[in-house]
């Protein structure tokens, strides 16, 4: 049988590693521990912005549901999240390949704060202070709660018998949310010790720190926090 790949995000942000694991002839799973729900309708405060500001692909889909004009240049996370605002009909956008603190610091050292407030497009629960750093850059940052990210509150029928049956052979985690919530939840079920057979791969220390309170058969972490990063580990461990 084709090894089994077990993918925590909101589905939306799932289908591109999906893919790119079935090119390498896994079966996936997807469990979304996290469930998007966008804001629509809300007005947002434009006056003297030079910019928007984008920490995750879920803020730049929000963002585009509340705005039409897009001409104004915007500041991504990552490429998974510039990918996403290219799509969505932003026409300038740079992408700081990190996290928040990667993002910040390619703000300040591009941008003058003098020429306008940054808008940030943001979830109801924020990771890492980027008002915060940008402010002591002098930065004015306007945040727009455009969504909210709802966790998961049990495993699905599927899940639980993927990790009875042990078919699972790895699992990727994005966020320190997500693992938080799937060691809660598979501690919940009973079903910890299944995580033994099952190597975990972590987006950053952060999500790894919150995965160790389980036993895997291996964890690892991505060099860097971006999807190709995370895929190359994968690609590496087949190949020893």
């Amino acid at each position: 049988m084709p090894p089994q790949a077990l993918i925590t995000r909101p589905r939306d942000d799932a289908q591109g590693i999906a893919q790119a694991l079935e090119e390498r002839a896994f079966t996936v799973l997807i469990e979304p521990l996290l469930d998007i729900v966008i804001r629509h309708g809300i007005s947002l405060p434009r006056d003297g912005v030079q910019g928007f500001l984008a920490t995750s692909a879920n803020g730049v889909r929000a963002l585009a549901a509340n705005l039409d004009d897009r001409a104004l240049p915007l500041w991504a996370v990552g490429d998974a999240t510039a990918r996403q605002a290219r799509a969505m009909g932003f026409a300038r956008v740079e992408s700081a390949g990190g996290d928040v603190e990667a993002l910040a610091a390619l703000v300040a050292a591009r941008l003058d704060p003098g020429h306008g407030a940054l808008l940030h497009a943001a979830g109801s629960k924020l990771a890492g202070d980027l008002a915060g750093r940008l402010g002591r850059s002098g930065f004015e940052v306007r945040r727009a709660v455009l969504y909210e990210a709802r966790t998961a509150t049990v495993f699905s029928s599927r899940l639980i018998a993927a990790l009875d049956a042990q078919s699972l052979d790895l699992a990727l985690f994005f966020s320190p949310r997500t693992a938080a919530t799937f060691v809660t939840l598979a501690e919940a079920a009973g079903r910890g010790e299944a995580c033994r057979t099952i190597v975990a791969y972590a987006l950053s220390p952060a999500v790894e720190a919150q995965l160790a309170r389980l036993a895997w058969r291996h964890l690892r972490v991505a060099t860097r926090p971006d999807q190709e990063a995370l895929l190359a580990a994968i690609d590496q461990d087949r190949n020893e």
